[in-house]
C-alpha cells in the first residue's frame, strides 16, 4: 500500500504566534501541473483585526528602539534567511519557477534585507533638515514612523516582493500586517518562520494568507491603520482602496506591475514613503 503524503498546513502569523484562522477555512495550493502542494489558512476579517491589535501594541515599543538597533535586527533576519536558503529555493521551484530564477529571488531577498539594515541609521540624515525662519527660533524637521501599515503583497515574487516592502516599513519604526501572495503564498508564510526565529519583537510583523477580494475592504477601512500599500494592476481593487482609505485619511501607496528584481526597487526613498515629517519650533532664548 502506497504511503499517503502528509501535506503541510501553513498557518497565519499573528502577534508572534502561528494560530489557525478564526473562520476554520482553508484553501489548497497547487502546482502548475495541478498537484496539491499544501493547505493554506483562509484569513478572515477577525484575523486581520487581531493582527492590527498586535501591530499597534508592538509599534510603540519598536519605534523606541534606536535606529542602529533596528538595523541589527533586520540584519539578523537576513542571517536567518541565509541559513534556510535551500528551503525557500525549493518552495519557489514548486510553484513553477526554474531553479536559477528561484535562487536569484532568494539571494536578492537576503541582499535587500542587508541593504535596508545599512540605511537604518542614515536615512534621517538625508530627509531631516534645519529650516531658516524669520523669528527667534530654532526650527528643524525630522521623520517619524507613520504607525501601522497594511500591505497587499505582490503575486509575482512571493518572497522578494514581500521583503522589498516589509524591510523599509519596519526599519523606519513602523509595524505591519501583510496579506501574502494569493497565488504563491508558501514562501511568504515560511518567511514568517524566519521572522519568528530572529530578533523582531512579536507583533511588529504579521502575515496573513487569504483572498484579496475578501480582505482588501477591511485592510482599507480599518481606522487604526495609518497607511496601506497595494501591489498589482487590478483597477477595481485600486479604486476600492483609494475610495475606502479616505475614511481615516490613510496614506495610499500603489505599485503597478513593479519589477522587484530591478535596482530601482530598493532606495532610502522607500523608507521615506512610510514616514511623517515632524517640524519642531524651539526658542533660542528661554
Amino acid at each position: 500500500m502506497d504511503r499517503i503524503n502528509v501535506l503541510k498546513t501553513y498557518k497565519l502569523f499573528i502577534g508572534g504566534k502561528f494560530p489557525r484562522t478564526e473562520s476554520g477555512r482553508y484553501f489548497h495550493v497547487k502546482s502548475k501541473n495541478g498537484d496539491l502542494l499544501a493547505n493554506m489558512c483562509l484569513a478572515s476579517r477577525k484575523d486581520f483585526r487581531n493582527a492590527v491589535v498586535f501591530a499597534r501594541k508592538s509599534q510603540r515599543s519598536w519605534e523606541g528602539f534606536s535606529a542602529i538597533n533596528r538595523g541589527q535586527v533586520l540584519y539578523r533576519v537576513a542571517e536567518m534567511l541565509e541559513g534556510r536558503k535551500s528551503q525557500f529555493i525549493e518552495e519557489i521551484i514548486k510553484t513553477g519557477e526554474s531553479k536559477s530564477l528561484a535562487k536569484k529571488e532568494v539571494e536578492k531577498s537576503i541582499d535587500r534585507l542587508i541593504y535596508y539594515a545599512g540605511w537604518s541609521d542614515k536615512f534621517q540624515q538625508i530627509f531631516s533638515s534645519i529650516n531658516p525662519v524669520a523669528s527667534d527660533h530654532f526650527n528643524f524637521s525630522v521623520l517619524q514612523p507613520m504607525g501601522v501599515t497594511s500591505v497587499i503583497a505582490p503575486n509575482k515574487y512571493p518572497l522578494l516582493g514581500l521583503v522589498s516592502l516589509l524591510a523599509p516599513i519596519i526599519v523606519g519604526g513602523n509595524s505591519c500586517v501583510v496579506l501574502s501572495s494569493e497565488e504563491n503564498p508558501m514562501a511568504s508564510i515560511s518567511f514568517a518562520e524566519v521572522i519568528n526565529t530572529s530578533d523582531v519583537p512579536f507583533g511588529v510583523v504579521n502575515i496573513l494568507s487569504g483572498k484579496r477580494n475578501e480582505l482588501i475592504p477591511h485592510f482599507a477601512t480599518h481606522k487604526d491603520v495609518n497607511s496601506i500599500v497595494y501591489c498589482g494592476s487590478n483597477k477595481k481593487e485600486i479604486n476600492d482602496i483609494q475610495k475606502l482609505s479616505i475614511e481615516n485619511l490613510k496614506r495610499v501607496t500603489i505599485f503597478k506591475d513593479k519589477e522587484w528584481t530591478s535596482k530601482d526597487s530598493q532606495s532610502p526613498y522607500y523608507i521615506e514613503k512610510f514616514q511623517e515629517v515632524k517640524t519642531i519650533w524651539h526658542p533660542n532664548k528661554i
